[in-house]
């Protein structure tokens, strides 16, 4: 089971005219869960004012998948794709809490940043010993039919 990075309702600023979660606040979402995974891997406030580091987003595919109305629990799953010395690919699928429905899925390329100079570098060794051991964690987990997409008409 790939572990839970955020959860939260649908507050009411998040709905849009139709009713329902505006597609910016999809990604809202998956940020706060990119934080949460952060927080798994050593990165957080404390890791981050140790090593001088953080992660910025690279790139983001984000699918919407069915209407999320206010005040909907909704969670965040996330699975590590991917790994090299300095970034990180990885898959969010927000989900219902009541019932497990996917909601939507976001696939994001994630660097490491030393926020001294502003430039990648390579993971501390404490927060690559954390990654390793998510990794392990979720070996065998299936892999999204949204991971690896490309946008274009047929």
């Amino acid at each position: 089971m790939l572990p839970v990075t955020y959860t939260t309702a649908v507050q009411a600023d998040w709905v849009d005219y139709n009713g329902h979660l505006r597609d910016a606040y999809y990604l809202l979402i998956c940020s706060f869960a990119t934080d949460g995974l952060m927080d798994l891997i050593g990165l957080d406030q404390a890791g981050r004012a140790r090593t001088g580091h953080t992660l910025y987003t690279l790139e983001c595919h984000l699918n919407f998948l069915a209407e999320v109305k206010l005040g909907v629990e909704v969670q965040v799953r996330t699975q590590l794709l991917g790994h090299d010395r300095k970034r990180l690919h990885i898959h969010h699928v927000v989900e219902r809490c009541d019932d497990g429905q996917i909601m939507a899925e976001s696939e994001q390329m994630l660097m490491n940043i030393d926020t001294a100079n502003g430039r990648s570098a390579p993971f501390d060794g404490e927060v690559a010993g954390r990654i390793a051991e998510l990794v392990e964690a979720q070996h065998g987990a299936p892999r999204s039919v949204y991971v690896g997409r490309v946008i274009g008409l047929p």
